[in-house]
């Protein structure tokens, strides 16, 4: 059996549709994060998703599908920390991005937005970029750093060293490499930088999805050998 992985959807949801079609024999799907569209809509998926939180999300959703109150049906939020059982997988998760000045706070002192004009029209709390709920905090790392036995680590960021399109500035996040090296699991994915890469970080296998509308991943349950598609 494969389980199947999306990068970043950004409201791509025909897209994935059209994916899931394509391998009607793929029970459930992880995805590491960014699922809203600009508008922050989200959709119904053919068949399971299990996601995390990007930054770019109706965070009020979010906060929503934390006290089981779901967007869909098909769609399964995983909040930072678990294990989760998904499938045959203990997995974990460590959506959003990294923030210095929110680091120490609490998941739940970090700020929603408190809403901006633009062009003589209110934006919804939660859509704006500056909701600080984007973020993770250290007592979400410390506990990913506690657990064991995990098959499937899923992050928004990425670990160091990480230059996206071969830039000079490392973008990668020395906690997601802590929490690798604490945790051990059998596999990484992350998201955020839209690009496919392939690597071994503190001896963990690292995988950077590629946004959905370029490629994908299917993952054999029991080998977690990846097979990288072209959307």
């Amino acid at each position: 059996m494969q389980i199947g992985a999306l990068g970043d959807i950004h409201g791509a949801f025909d897209t994935v549709q059209e994916i899931m079609a394509r391998h009607d024999e793929v029970p459930l799907w992880l995805q590491v994060g960014d699922v809203a569209s600009n508008d922050g809509e989200y959709f119904t998926p053919a068949r399971p998703l299990y996601w995390i939180k990007g930054n770019n999300e109706d965070f009020d959703v979010i906060a929503d599908a934390l006290e089981g109150r779901s967007p869909s049906p098909t769609l399964h939020y995983l909040r930072n920390g678990g294990p989760h059982v998904v499938g045959p997988w203990r997995v974990a998760a460590l959506g959003g991005t990294f923030a210095p000045s929110w680091y120490h706070t609490s998941a739940a002192a970090l700020p929603p937005s408190r809403g901006r004009r633009v062009a003589g029209t209110s934006v919804k709390l939660g859509k704006s970029r500056d909701d600080k709920r984007r973020h993770f905090v250290r007592d979400e790392v410390v506990t990913c750093k506690g657990l064991s036995q995990i098959d499937v680590f899923l992050t928004h960021e990425a670990p160091r060293p990480f230059h996206p399109a071969g830039r000079r500035i490392d973008a990668g996040k020395t906690v997601i490499n802590e929490v690798l090296a604490s945790m051990r699991p059998r596999l990484h994915l992350f998201g955020h930088h839209h690009e496919f890469t392939d690597s071994v970080r503190q001896g963990v296998r690292s995988v950077g999805l590629d946004v959905v509308t370029k490629s994908y991943l299917l993952i054999d349950v029991a080998s977690f050998k990846c097979e990288r598609l072209d959307t």
